[in-house]
């Protein structure tokens, strides 16, 4: 049997209804803090008290370490998610369940299990607090949700049952939804392996959908990679593409088929926002762009990654004069990362307006597209689709590149542009878009699965 691991917070009910799923299922249960408890010889309030949260969270990733690796249920402590490492043994050939309860619920709960605080909060504030500092970690965590919040044990192991049973979509949902998949480009290797996933005669209910949105998207990446990346990390997952020219119609069937989340590329980074119940800090209030869609627990959350994936390959050019190339949805997230490096911007753009628009927004300067000769930058960004099929151009003439200049281009299919290839000739540093999507991809899979990915190993699969 396929491993069982449950995760959430403190009182949600993992331990007894743990229990009961394992004696459905004749196979052992085990809990993590009771084997901390049997490793060390002493109770979790002891180690905590007397050598503090760090040691407890080491003795605790030793024991996910030692966990037998199928037939069997686990229920785990509360912050277990956190530590990407954890979530690298945790999910491995295993089926994550997710339980929650609302405050009023698990501080009835708490008060009958005393444990030492983990803040200097009262019971119910600290539960608020640690919930929302480990929402991320707990949806990364999630292959299913259930709250326990009005329901008995029994019940709630019924629902599990069902889940892991069944799954969440109806066989309709999943019919209409394969017609759907037809209508794009998606190659016929990965349509058969959809169509075994969604309505196969021996269709796995655990298996989850994820995939890139986008109108064109066929020519992304990101199915390769990350299908590599659940064959690595022995993820029940497979990743396709959401491809239509209506983002209303690619929302509506990532929902019906319970996709675990999406990558969001041009034209929808932006338009995807209203469809989305809560957005982090960077993407919502600086960026305005959303390239990242994780679905859990009835919700959905958009952040962005693709302002970390332009910043890491530029630390070392912080305090540089740039200039940035258009005025979408991926410059906002380049003119955020050149912000963040202390960088002098100028925007420039094909429409003045909107470079002046998006250079209001970060206190940057802007110009016309004809300026660029006169600005002189150490560094310039590209963030049009210039370079791309059908539109193959280079956004500048070989004439205005200059050996001292730094290239990056935001493009990567193909691996190297007509701007890059010019820029080689002319003796630049050259930054290809493949960087830019190593990093935010490295980034996007944490925010699916708390897995860390090391960088060399994105590279490998991408190049």
């Amino acid at each position: 049997m396929k491993r069982i691991v449950f995760v959430g917070f403190r009182g949600t009910g993992k331990t007894e209804i743990g229990k009961r799923i394992a004696l459905h299922k004749k196979v052992p249960f085990i809990d993590t803090d009771e084997k901390i408890e049997q490793k060390t010889g002493r109770s979790i309030p002891d180690i905590f008290h007397d050598d503090g949260e760090k040691r407890f969270r080491d003795i605790e990733r030793e024991v996910v370490a030692s966990l037998p690796s199928s037939d069997v249920v686990i229920s785990t402590g509360g912050g277990v998610v956190a530590d990407p490492v954890n979530m690298e043994h945790l999910r491995a050939d295993s089926t994550c369940v997710l339980l929650t309860a609302d405050l009023v619920t698990i501080e009835q709960r708490l008060t009958k299990k005393p444990r030492p605080p983990l803040t200097g909060l009262p019971l119910r504030e600290e539960i608020a607090e640690m919930i929302d500092r480990r929402r991320q970690h707990y949806h990364a965590a999630a292959d299913f949700c259930v709250d326990t919040s009005e329901t008995s044990p029994d019940d709630a192991a019924k629902q599990v049952l069902m889940l892991l049973d069944n799954g969440v979509s109806t066989d309709q949902q999943r019919k209409t939804a394969l017609e759907f998949f037809k209508t794009g480009r998606i190659p016929a290797p990965s349509l058969q392996a959809l169509e075994d996933i969604l309505t196969g005669i021996n269709r796995d209910p655990q298996t989850r959908i994820l995939g890139v949105a986008g109108y064109p998207c066929a020519h992304s990446r990101s199915p390769h990679l990350f299908n590599a990346l659940f064959s690595r990390y022995h993820l029940n997952y497979h990743y396709t593409w959401f491809e239509d020219p209506e983002l209303v119609e690619i929302m509506n069937v990532a929902r019906a088929v319970d996709a675990k989340g999406l990558s969001v590329t041009i034209p929808f980074k932006q338009d995807v926002i209203p469809f989305l119940n809560e957005i982090e800090e960077h993407a919502a209030q600086q960026i305005g762009a959303v390239n990242t869609v994780v679905f859990a627990c009835g919700t959905a959350t958009g952040y962005n990654t693709d302002w970390l994936g332009i910043r890491k390959p530029l630390v070392a050019l912080k305090g540089s004069k740039a200039v940035l190339l258009g005025a979408g949805g991926v410059a906002a997230a380049a003119a955020y990362a050149l912000k963040d490096l202390d960088m002098d911007v100028t925007i420039l753009n094909r429409t003045p307006q909107n470079a002046q628009a998006l250079a209001e927004r970060f206190g940057c300067a802007w110009a016309p597209w004809d300026a660029f000769d006169r600005i002189k930058p150490d560094l310039v960004v590209n963030a049009t689709p210039l370079g791309m099929q059908p539109d193959t151009r280079s956004p500048l003439a070989e004439k205005q590149i200059t050996g001292e200049m730094t290239i990056f281009d935001l493009v990567y299919t193909p691996p190297v542009t007509p701007l890059i290839g010019m820029a080689r000739q002319k003796g630049c540093r050259t930054i290809t878009g493949i960087d830019m999507f190593v990093h935010q991809a490295r980034e996007q899979f944490y925010l699916f699965f708390g897995i860390d990915v090391p960088e060399p190993v994105i590279r490998e699969l991408v190049t």
